[in-house]
């Protein structure tokens, strides 16, 4: 047998991987798969329509979701606390055997003051408990159910930042303060219930936004899904950002409304008013402060919510440019918040910092981000602060008013807000969860009967 001269042989090849790519084209055609372009890797965008080998997309520039508009509603189960867990906290009395409040006719009040940065319990609870009553389910994220078999997630009802805000102190004789009691019925009841059994917890919702909320309770549930602030107090074995939610604080200065500022409008370049002295990676505003508190066009100063303090942050914000938002005892602070609601673009020095929702919104858009170790060297700060030109900078605050609703806590909630936004994060974290679960319910059936499905995580010596 003769040998297939090169040339006959490569036409060869090509005829064959032709008639193959055209075969595994048509293959999958038969298969009814015509999309080649993964919807989730289409950022800002919104799909019109996908037909045979065509994707047409309309760019929103603004858009968060990911994907087709055809939108999921979370399905939750709350659990029925008794209010010492909830609204009992906040100084509500219920009627007669009632549990919770009827928000038809009226909203229980929140202590106000600084108790408000942490209050996500309080405006999730009463967005579950409206999601009954609501005729209009299009623009929400999430609708109580009754019965726990048909919920994605259960959520647990404690207002755990209240409680430690109000309650932390133990009173006269007594061994425990009322928040660790608190604590200590939730872990038995949790523990308890056939929801916690079936999975250990991994499908509950647990709130602990104030840094040190939950401090009892809180290895001992680390199963479940975390709402927090930060990860500043917390291991990585128990809290993380593959497994937990961070959640913005409630800004404490008024939103601007109908800013028609401009950068030649703001004077001031650079704005700080708070704690100057924290410990832990908080000590760095010490030595920000001793490097550029004399600079000509910065305002940086000591200063509390005490005698007019919020007002006088408010008047800050709105007449600077940028507003630093450095580390403190944890790594993130309210300021953050307070300067998005002021369109005072945030100057971020926090480098262990988590922000909310930081998988579909890019913070870099209308944040400047700086390591602190730049930060500290000499002129680093203030010569970077004044390279930002008005262009660059304006485009930022257009930015600003423009996600500054996704930071709003407001009931009734509305399409967008910062309660919706936490539940579409939360949802998001529950097809993982449910493939978590579902793979370690293999062995259910042949486990040993005498194992617990509760447990203690152990921290580590350093920590605390």
């Amino acid at each position: 047998m003769g040998l297939i001269p090169p040339k006959s042989f490569i036409g060869l090849l090509f005829i064959t991987s032709a008639l193959f790519i055209c075969s595994w084209f048509f293959l999958l055609r038969s298969n009814d798969r015509t999309r080649f372009v993964d919807h989730y890797l289409l950022p800002n965008s919104h799909l019109i329509a996908a037909s045979d080998n065509r994707l047409v997309v309309e760019n929103t520039g603004q858009s968060l979701r990911f994907g087709s508009d055809k939108k999921e509603i979370l399905k939750v189960f709350m659990y029925d606390l008794p209010p010492e867990f909830h609204f009992g906290l906040t100084g509500w009395k219920p009627k007669g055997n009632n549990v919770w409040p009827d928000l038809r006719e009226g909203v229980p009040h929140y202590p106000g003051g600084l108790n408000l940065q942490h209050s996500i319990e309080y405006w999730l609870t009463m967005d579950l408990l409206s999601s009954q009553h609501s005729d209009n389910l299009s623009w929400r994220s999430v609708k109580r159910v009754l019965n726990s078999s048909e919920a994605d997630v259960i959520f647990v009802p404690f207002f755990s930042s209240i409680s430690y805000n109000r309650f932390k102190n133990r009173e006269k004789g007594k061994k425990k303060c009322i928040d660790s009691l608190l604590q200590d019925k939730l872990v038995s009841l949790l523990t308890s219930q056939e929801e916690w059994k079936r999975c250990g917890g991994r499908d509950h919702i647990v709130l602990a936004h104030h840094p040190n909320s939950l401090l009892d309770a809180r290895t001992k549930l680390f199963n479940a899904m975390y709402i927090l602030s930060d990860f500043g107090r917390y291991p990585p074995t128990l809290a993380n950002v593959e497994k937990d939610v961070i959640a913005p604080y409630k800004h404490v200065v008024p939103t601007f409304v109908n800013d028609s500022s401009t950068f030649d409008s703001r004077p001031t370049l650079l704005y700080f008013q708070g704690a100057i002295y924290r410990k832990d990676g908080g000590a760095i505003r010490q030595e920000l402060y001793m490097m550029i508190k004399d600079e000509k066009d910065v305002h940086f100063q000591f200063g509390t919510i005490m005698k007019g303090g919020i007002r006088q942050a408010t008047e800050g914000m709105r007449s600077s440019k940028f507003c630093l938002c450095i580390a403190g005892d944890t790594p993130s602070s309210n300021r953050l918040f307070d300067s998005i609601a002021s369109h005072c673009v945030p100057v971020i020095i926090s480098d262990d910092l988590e922000l909310p929702y930081e998988d579909v919104l890019d913070y870099s858009e209308f944040c400047i981000f700086i390591r602190g170790s730049d930060a500290l060297k000499k002129n680093f700060l203030m010569n970077f602060m004044r390279s930002i030109k008005k262009e660059e900078w304006t485009k930022m605050w257009s930015r600003l008013q423009e996600v500054e609703k996704f930071f709003e806590y407001q009931y009734p909630s509305k399409e967008g807000d910062a309660v919706q936004m936490i539940w579409q994060a939360i949802a998001r974290k529950a097809p993982p969860l449910r493939l978590k679960v579902n793979r370690e319910k293999r062995y259910s059936r042949s486990e040993p009967l005498n194992q617990s499905s509760f447990q203690t995580l152990p921290l580590p010596r350093t920590f605390w």
